[in-house]
């Protein structure tokens, strides 16, 4: 996943359908909340760990 944007989507709809808010995905996808704020405000390209740990983190949620 290249675009930014797209991933700040998954994660917003992540946390509409499983009633999450930013502290619990970063604590979830062991990241800062501050990380997770500036990649769903495009302000931050995340690294391929960073993608790996929310892109986890949100298949866990789908179980």
């Amino acid at each position: 996943m290249n675009d930014v944007t797209e991933l700040a989507v998954k994660i917003i709809n992540c946390q509409k359908k499983n009633d999450l808010t930013d502290a619990d995905v970063a604590f979830g996808a062991h990241l800062s909340v501050e990380k997770l704020h500036r990649i769903k405000e495009n302000s931050y390209k995340p690294t391929d760990d960073d993608l790996k740990r929310i892109n986890d983190f949100m298949k866990q949620q789908q179980r």
